[in-house]
């Protein structure tokens, strides 16, 4: 990786200055040579809170293991980190091996999406990448009898859906597991992305499908330039606040894509602007080599204009993960979601406000064969709820 300058998006403190530096710096005498500078300034407390933010101390590990120049008590928490990352990824890669062979005897199609395979496939290793749960995608006709599998397996169900007229299959795309004696989360998407959006079918992601050999019986994974896809959109969506997910589409964008395959895939989820900010972000801070359609892809304005949106994420530690999100992060993520949209996809979102939801359903429940009403009804319940929310504000 290249060991120029930083573009400045924002003004990034010294810390986050010095990981972006390291992040996109190879060799061993330059990084001696980034540490020795700024060793003095750093606060060593902070750098470590950062790089455990944005999940990147394995990686970062790897590269620093055989430097002097790092602080004994950074190298010692870098250390232990490095290692028990590496026996969280062994042990959800058991577990996904033991869940693809018996999906497989079961006929169920199963894409790994992320965890030990995105580890293995990117990076050349398991302990490189961290993962807190197993990501997979199913065809949504078999989304039951998958459920059913992971409860039988002593997992339990996390989320209940609430829906009405059946729109859980395109507002949202995954429900969580998790395992109380494995401590493992799993994610079974019958959706890559939360709708509505355009997409590819799941036939056809398995068509692209790639196998992987990080265990011993070969688990399924995304195409390539499905992959990219899939990363971008899914960095995009949590505003890159983890800049482990801008190292994916470094490592990505990397590898050889297919430019045709590439571009019609773009086109079809009308999503070229995401990945021109993906890639965009990761050339800027990491030093990822572009050419060919990737660098015109950048270089658009677009792009650089959702780049620039991306530095109040990165600027701030923003975490989009914990409960309750605060106010001023989360209007202007809500923004920041909807400028990310393509124009068929901002009018197929307003046009979902207009199909019911589960809350219509609580506030006039109705026989099942006259949910039908629920549109027409919709525009008035909602007021409704508003002045009621409203009136319960003032008398508070």
């Amino acid at each position: 990786m290249s060991s120029e300058p930083i573009p400045v998006y924002g003004e990034f403190d010294k810390e986050m200055r010095l990981l972006l530096r390291l992040l996109r710096t190879e060799n061993i005498e330059d990084i001696d040579q980034a540490l020795g500078k700024a060793s003095a300034e750093i606060d060593w407390g902070v750098f470590i809170r950062l790089i455990a933010h944005h999940r990147v101390y394995p990686f970062l590990y790897n590269r620093l293991k055989s430097s002097p120049a790092v602080p004994k008590g950074t190298m010692q928490w870098l250390t232990w980190s490095f290692r028990q990352n590496t026996i969280q990824m062994l042990h959800l890669a058991a577990e996904m091996e033991q869940i693809g062979v018996q999906l497989h005897g079961l006929g169920v199609p199963v894409l790994f999406l992320k965890g030990p395979v995105l580890a293995a496939e990117l990076y050349g290793g398991l302990s490189l990448r961290t993962s807190c749960d197993l990501d997979f995608l199913v065809p949504i006709e078999r989304l039951e009898e998958v459920e059913r599998f992971l409860e039988g397996r002593g997992y339990c169900k996390d989320d209940y859906i609430q829906s009405v007229l059946g729109d859980w299959k395109w507002r949202h795309h995954h429900v969580t597991f998790h395992h109380p004696e494995k401590g493992i989360k799993a994610e079974v998407h019958w959706r890559l992305h939360p709708g509505p959006a355009k997409e590819p079918h799941f036939l056809e992601l398995w068509q692209r499908r790639r196998k992987s050999s990080v265990t011993s019986f070969p688990v399924n994974m995304l195409g390539l330039e499905d992959l990219l896809l899939f990363l971008s959109m899914h960095g995009a969506r949590h505003g890159w606040s983890r800049l482990r997910w801008l190292v994916d589409i470094d490592r990505v964008a990397r590898k050889k894509l297919d430019p045709a395959l590439l571009e019609a895939l773009m086109k079809g989820g009308h999503c070229a602007h995401v990945v021109g900010q993906a890639v965009r972000l990761a050339g800027d801070l990491l030093g990822t080599p572009l050419s060919g359609r990737l660098a015109v892809l950048a270089a658009s304005k677009r792009s650089k204009l959702l780049a620039k949106a991306a530095e109040f994420y990165l600027r701030d530690m923003v975490n989009l993960h914990t409960e309750p999100v605060p106010e001023p992060v989360s209007r202007y993520h809500k923004r920041h979601l909807f400028d990310l949209m393509s124009f068929p996809h901002k009018c197929l979102f307003l046009l979902s406000f207009l199909f019911p939801y589960h809350e219509d359903a609580k506030t006039m429940p109705l026989p099942k064969p006259l949910h039908w009403l629920y549109f027409p009804l919709r525009p008035l319940l909602w007021a409704w709820r508003k002045a009621g929310l409203a009136a319960r504000s003032e008398g508070g």
